[in-house]
């Protein structure tokens, strides 16, 4: 049994590791050495991911509940752990420096020796708390959080109270993210004949890293295939430049009105439904009209892609964010469906009755689809070649009050993750960024009991760090800033005078008007007139965009050069 000490020391070497490659080889070096069970929970770890999707657990452990736990477990008020966090800006250097404080106090005999005496934490015992934290429900949640937390911090040594506290919050802060463990399993078991290709596809078709790395270890990555009950990332489209350079691409396009809604996708298995977001939270509770909706599918095992859309009385979609309400509601659910009801809007087919379909041209798929989902579930779909034939298609979208239209290619296969020219967007809005909110300002006046600006980030994807570009105060009534300080309330890790450290968990779709370079944010790059133009509580971290798409945008400004 390996115990946290062990990933703890190897979390440290990685975190304090420069380059990529280097990482990737003492992640690869730490996965061989471990069994079956410790595989699978060490790689979403890694990532800073405590349960694959398909689990429906969620741990539920804010700021407030990680700092009453490490007080009780230290002995010491509240106030002490909040000073200290000011001063370092990390709960897990929070932690290890309580921790560190209390070793002459008696834990000595739990904390890794100088001699080399094993840590009493296992890797398997971390992770039982931590489904004890996640199944825990009711009056008493709260409580059996805070208690499961303090055994842990009671029982660790600084570095692995480090990383429990990080892995509490899921912000490892390590630097390695999902290519890098994918490139690492590959590495671990290329004897077994992992390549970053196979371990990539397995995970694309699973979403679940851990059942990946077991299978790898096995020789059997390429048995690994879609699983009903177990959602998968979905396909994407890519901004296209215009109706005639989609068509010159794809030639003869699928085309369906890219609607006004949120992704969702539907596992049918019997009478069981359940429903997925974009995030691949699952929403089922929420969306008893989707529910409903996928059971007049006829088939025994069924998984759909699609869009629910919130009608309003006229007929026309409801606004964006009408929706997400929806998504979020966990109690009166049937009161506010009443008020904003959804209708579901079918557009591809992924499993079948046992059988994958994602290896299928889209236009067996379709008809697949046709045969088991009726015309009030399909969202319609047209054959076209002629620009102006999509055009009127596109005007028509347009007048009833959707984003536009997506062109598809008739013989792509499902590509789930993946963002191609395979599907492309035709949308006549201005260029956004979809960006992390990593902290945020308390307002001033009248908006001073709210959160009234907040700082944004992209990614950089070599290194996996999010990198300031700025903050955004426009485009927020009273009514969403309200809102908003209520969501990211339990989000806050850090608070110095009038600004917050926000937990990186939400996307902010923002507008601009030019992006400039700028030596006062980490990025080198800052939003000249930036504007929020919704939340996108459908979108991951990992669709946040990058520093490579700013530079890209901010090279084709006004004819610039390449050079930056």
């Amino acid at each position: 049994m390996t115990s946290f000490l062990a990933f703890a020391n190897l979390c440290q070497k990685v975190e304090e590791t420069s380059g990529s490659l280097d990482k990737i080889d003492l992640v690869a070096a730490f996965l061989g050495t471990l069994d079956e069970a410790e595989l699978a929970v060490s790689c979403s770890y890694v990532m800073g991911t405590l349960f694959p999707p398909g689990l429906d657990l969620d741990l539920g452990v804010g700021p407030s509940i990680l700092y009453q736990a490490l007080a009780r477990a230290c002995g010491c008020p509240i106030s002490q752990v909040t000073d200290m966090l000011k001063a370092t800006g990390d709960p897990g250097l929070v932690a290890a420096g309580m921790v560190e404080k209390k070793r002459p106090q008696g834990l000595s005999a739990f904390l890794e020796r100088a001699d080399g005496e094993e840590s009493s934490l296992s890797i398997q015992d971390v992770h039982d708390r931590f489904l004890d934290i996640a199944r825990s429900s009711g009056k008493r949640s709260q409580d059996i959080k805070v208690k499961n937390l303090q055994f842990l911090f009671s029982h660790s040594s600084p570095i692995e109270a480090r990383y429990i506290a990080r892995l509490a919050i899921e912000d490892m802060r390590i630097g390695i993210g999902e290519g890098g463990i994918r490139d690492a399993i590959a590495r671990a078991f290329a004897a077994n004949g992992a390549t970053s290709q196979s371990v990539e596809r397995a995970y694309n078709l699973t979403n679940d890293m851990g059942l990946v790395a077991s299978a790898a270890r096995e020789g059997t990555l390429d048995r690994l295939s879609v699983m009903i009950n177990h959602p998968i990332k979905m396909m994407l489209a890519q901004l296209g430049e215009s109706i005639p350079a989609a068509l010159a691409e794809i030639c003869t396009a699928a085309v369906e009105w890219k609607y006004d809604g949120a992704r969702v996708q539907i596992h049918k298995d019997g009478d069981r439904v359940k429903v997925f977001s974009r995030r691949l939270e699952n929403v089922t509770a929420s969306l008893p009209e989707m529910v409903q909706a996928a059971r007049k599918v006829m088939a025994k095992s069924a998984i759909l892609d699609g869009e629910a859309v919130a009608v309003g009385s006229d007929g026309r979609p409801m606004a964006f964010q009408e929706i997400l309400k929806r998504f979020r509601r966990k109690y009166d659910v049937e009161k506010l469906a009443k008020k904003i009801p959804l209708r579901l809007f079918l557009f591809d087919l992924i499993y079948l009755d046992g059988r994958s379909l994602t290896d299928l041209p889209l236009r067996e798929r379709r008809a697949l689809l046709e045969k088991v989902a009726g015309p009030d579930l399909r969202a319609d779909q047209i054959l076209s070649a002629s620009a102006e034939e999509v055009a009127a298609i596109y005007e028509r979208a347009l007048e009833a009050g959707h984003e536009g239209l997506i062109l598809k290619n008739p013989t792509s296969a499902y590509a789930p993750g993946k963002r191609g020219k395979n599907w492309l967007k035709i949308k006549p809005v201005m260029e956004t960024l979809d960006l992390v909110v990593i902290g945020a300002k308390w307002g001033e006046g009248r908006r001073a009991s709210f959160l009234g600006s907040y700082r944004l980030a992209c990614v950089d994807q070599s290194s996996g760090k999010l990198l300031d570009v700025g903050w955004v105060a426009t485009g927020i009534t009273d009514e969403a800033l309200s809102d908003l300080t209520e969501m990211f309330r339990e989000l806050v890790i850090l608070e110095k005078g009038m600004e917050v450290e926000i937990k990186p968990a939400v996307i902010f779709e923002v507008a601009y008007e030019e992006i400039q370079r700028s030596p006062n944010y980490s990025s080198g790059y800052a939003l000249r007139f930036p504007r929020m133009v919704r939340v996108r509580d459908d979108k991951s971290l990992e669709e946040a965009d990058s520093l490579e798409r700013i530079l890209s945008l901010y090279r084709g400004q006004r004819g610039r050069s390449n050079s930056v």
